[in-house]
């Protein structure tokens, strides 16, 4: 017997502006002049006049480079970011950032294990790093096996969103699980987790994904990141960019969408936005190397909206494994519904109906996302067997 899903949506008089979700057009090459080895998680400025990066990232004898800017899509590399980078091997020095007071942070494995707090910062100019210091912090696990591997500073350098991942080469390819938080700036050398950090990101904090290399839009309501999925490394393993957006930056990040993915052998990691948000940067594995490249932004497409500001969604009954009918007190002229997997994959979508099943879906959670003429709204539901 079929099961009934009557879902109502009863909207407010006043609908907040909807913040949309990015969408970029093709992938384009980018040129580093006098460049030799793997260019990898890339960092542009915040004037866009350097483009940071660091080599094969073996953990081995990485290091932090720039180059200086000729156009968008051409730089020219300069030298090693002096005053980051370890001499004595092995040593990971790696994901450079900077805000716009030009601090600058980065990863490094320096006097690891004996000291625990791996992410540093200073002040950059014109290619030196000085008053290197450690980011201390209650957002530092200080747990053997624990690194901050990856982290996104915003714009103004008052929010630090680090990515802390455990490792155990024993049992796990790659970190063992990731945990993605947001800390606040205390003073130059200490950040603080705050107090809403889990709600903030509870749509991208995921344990069934390894997740990594935050990086926040400059009006921080949009977060990219790279994941995967957990206990997956082989050849055919889909590494996907990612991202989630806010209306203001007090929200909560919405479901995450994936803008690209691809197999493991032509893996691609690591977003950088330009201020105006304008282009994004990444890196791409070719043919065994890694090098770094671009794609414009050319729109803004779909839409999310906190259904708190446009109205209340309720389901009944959920669970189900049947039916889902939609109902609305508004008259309007077009209506579309697509249901997607916690992953952010749309399953399918229709327009102008309102009636659908689910019973071919597999067991677990979904997304329920509706369009009704320009107001836009999210609810989970779940399909039992």
């Amino acid at each position: 017997m079929k099961t009934l899903i009557s879902v109502l949506i009863v909207f407010n008089t006043v609908v907040a502006k909807c913040q949309l979700y990015p969408s970029f057009g093709s992938e384009i090459d980018v040129t580093i002049t006098g460049l030799t080895f793997d260019a990898m998680e890339p960092f542009i400025s915040t004037d866009g006049n350097y483009l940071f990066f660091n080599n094969l990232n073996d953990g081995i004898t990485t290091k932090l480079y720039y180059a200086t800017k000729v156009n968008d899509s051409t730089f020219v590399y300069i030298n090693q970011v002096n005053g980051t980078n370890q001499i004595t091997t092995p040593h990971l020095d790696a994901v450079a950032d900077l805000d716009e007071l030009n601090n600058f942070y980065w990863t490094s494995t320096r006097n690891y294990p004996l000291e625990l707090n791996n992410l540093f910062h200073g002040t950059f100019n014109s290619g030196n790093v000085v008053d290197i210091g450690r980011v201390n912090g209650d957002f530092n696990k200080n747990t053997p096996g624990w690194l901050v591997m990856d982290h996104g500073i915003s714009y103004n350098g008052e929010l630090l969103y680090f990515n802390n991942a455990r490792f155990d080469s024993a049992n796990c390819i790659g970190p063992c699980e990731t945990e993605l938080g947001i800390a606040q700036k205390v003073n130059d050398s200490t950040f603080n987790q705050i107090p809403n950090s889990n709600q903030v990101l509870e749509h991208i904090n995921d344990t069934s994904f390894i997740y990594y290399a935050p990086c926040v839009s400059s009006d921080n309501l949009e977060l990219y990141y790279t994941r995967y999925l957990r206990d997956t490394i082989t050849i055919a393993t889909l590494f996907e960019i990612c991202v989630a957006v806010r209306n203001s930056s007090s929200d909560d990040f919405s479901i995450p969408i994936v803008l690209f993915s691809e197999p493991i052998l032509d893996l691609i990691e690591a977003v950088t936005l330009t201020a105006d948000k304008g282009i994004m940067y990444y890196h791409r594995k070719f043919n065994g190397s890694h090098k770094i490249v671009m794609r414009y932004r050319d729109s803004d497409v779909g839409g999310y909206e906190n259904k708190e500001d446009v109205g209340v969604l309720k389901l009944f009954p959920n669970p189900t494994n049947g039916q889902i009918v939609v109902k609305t007190e508004l008259n309007y002229k077009s209506i579309k519904l697509s249901v997607s997997t916690l992953q952010g994959n749309e399953v399918f979508s229709i327009m102008n109906q309102t009636e659908f099943s689910v019973n071919d879906l597999p067991a677990g959670t979904y997304f329920l996302k509706y369009e009704i003429d320009n107001k836009i709204g999210i609810e989970k539901f779940v399909k039992i067997e």
